[in-house]
């Protein structure tokens, strides 16, 4: 019966009607992706180059960020499933498990660097000589990764809207003060700590080592591609979503860049600590202000906003490994299996029980900071991978399935690709390079760890999952948990 038929006073059936989809305004995007990109914790990273740090963040922003944000769009825009979809469809199934195992691998490490953070920026509320203390810094690391894990397995949901607040009281708030107290300090006709000057636009060139830090900055501009499944809730996504992605980038350059350039104003790049570097800053300006009580209310908000993003990551990626190994039969039933919240606990106790072996090398590495840069180039490293698959899938699909419906279509797909495929290999390889952070160690002992660790967590156990599995391991008719029903 057609709706000329039906009788204004009767009521239509329920299923008659719709909900209107829902959108969002390019501005509320550009937030969205800066609250998960921008963060204050690689600022000390940076901060040891002074004013060159502004080079240094522009660069990759140019070569990675961009080129990631709207390859990543185009994707998303025609196949759900994030990057195992993608890969997949692009190249191969084992290479889109290589992807998602990759996504996840890197939390391995990215977990201890991330805490390595937290217990740096902690040891100011009770000692600071703590934050160069390696023990310490390891038994913080397990403390709270453990507790983290018994959080996540009894699917507790409480603390997760602590980490949408992180943009705020994490990064914005302490960030502007930052900023703010370091204008100050330097309009009142106290010198800054590193030269200003024109000539110090450009890092010194002493060979590959002076661009080594420019890695870790890649990793500080992952997660483009998270936030890449919200274009077809725009409007007009040909037209907002560049729009968006380009406000999000400056928003997160001045983040990035503005915090790094106050902490060398008041910290000299040879005692910049690289994981308590933002707590030195703040413990300076407030002693040079008389406002020392605000040192624990900063470390408190820095921690706080670390934890809770850490609670909401802890899930995730373990998560969506999880289905897609249900699914396919990539992961032993053992790994596969869920306690009564419906959480993958065994997965998240794996992964702590190499969390915690990786910790230890805090306390075997004895300079924490070297330590530190170790474990997010290892990360970094780990994650490029995913990118490498991403650009090679996506302009495979253009030429395989150029009529596929896409909501969005990358400008000049090739070139966006190309660049970005280029910019993760420099990446991949100048990682290899140690910096000025990993002190006089010797470089095949940097090169081993790194590599070791790239190709064990990289690329040797998914080809071993991949090389062993068996027809049992696909489990899904055991109930994957529903989208809603995730911790």
């Amino acid at each position: 019966m057609s709706s000329i038929d039906t009788p204004a006073d009767v009521p239509r059936p329920r299923a008659a009607t719709r909900p209107a989809p829902t959108t969002l305004s390019w501005v509320t995007l550009a937030l969205m992706t800066t609250a998960s990109v921008a963060s204050l914790r690689a600022a000390p990273t940076m901060a040891v180059y002074g004013l060159a740090c502004v080079f240094l963040y522009l660069v990759p922003a140019i070569v990675f960020l961009l080129p990631t944000a709207l390859v990543s769009a185009e994707l998303a825009s025609g196949w759900n499933g994030g990057v195992y979809r993608w890969v997949s469809e692009g190249l191969s199934k084992p290479l889109g498990f290589l992807a998602v195992w990759c996504q996840f691998a890197m939390t391995i490490f990215y977990y201890p660097s991330l805490l390595g953070f937290v217990a740096s920026t902690i040891a100011f509320i009770v000692d600071p000589a703590l934050a160069s203390n390696g023990p310490y810094t390891a038994i913080v690391i397990m403390v709270l990764y453990w507790t983290g894990v018994w959080v996540s397995s009894r699917g507790t949901k409480a603390l997760a809207g602590l980490a949408s607040w992180g943009l705020i009281i994490g990064t914005l708030i302490p960030g502007t003060l930052l900023v703010v107290l370091g204008m100050v300090f330097l309009g009142q006709g106290n010198p800054s700590a590193a030269p200003m000057t024109a000539s110090n636009l450009l890092p010194q060139w002493t060979g590959l080592a002076s661009l080594v830090l420019i890695v870790n900055n890649f990793l500080s501009y992952s997660g483009m591609e998270m936030n890449a499944v919200h274009v077809s809730s725009l409007k007009d996504p040909a037209k907002e979503y560049p729009r968006s992605m380009f406000l999000a980038m400056g928003l997160v350059l001045l983040i990035f860049i503005l915090p790094a350039l106050a902490i060398s104003w008041v910290v000299p790049s040879d005692q910049l600590s690289l994981t308590a570097g933002v707590m030195q800053a703040f413990d300076a300006f407030f002693e040079y202000f008389h406002i020392g009580w605000l040192t624990p209310i900063a470390a408190v908000a820095l921690v706080s906003a670390s934890l809770g993003g850490m609670l909401t990551w802890l899930a995730g990626p373990s998560k969506g490994l999880l289905e897609i190994s249900r699914q396919e039969g990539y992961l032993p039933p053992f790994l596969q299996k869920l306690n009564k919240n419906g959480i993958q606990q065994n997965i998240l106790v794996t992964q702590g029980i190499v969390t915690t072996v990786i910790a230890l090398g805090y306390a075997l590495i004895p300079n924490v900071s070297s330590a530190y840069w170790i474990f997010s180039v290892i990360t970094t490293q780990v994650y490029l991978i995913v990118y490498l698959l991403m650009f090679t899938a996506a302009m495979r699909l253009r030429k395989t399935q150029p009529d596929h419906p896409r909501g969005y279509r990358a400008p000049a797909l090739g070139v966006l690709c190309v660049t970005g495929l280029l910019a993760s290999l420099a990446a991949l390889c100048i990682g290899f390079v140690p910096s000025s952070q990993f002190g006089g160690g010797s470089v095949w002992v940097y090169i081993a760890i790194v590599g070791g660790g790239l190709v064990v967590l990289g690329l040797l156990i998914p080809w071993a999952f991949l090389k062993f599995r068996k027809p049992g391991w696909r489990t899904a008719d055991a109930g994957v948990p529903s989208e809603g029903d995730r911790s």
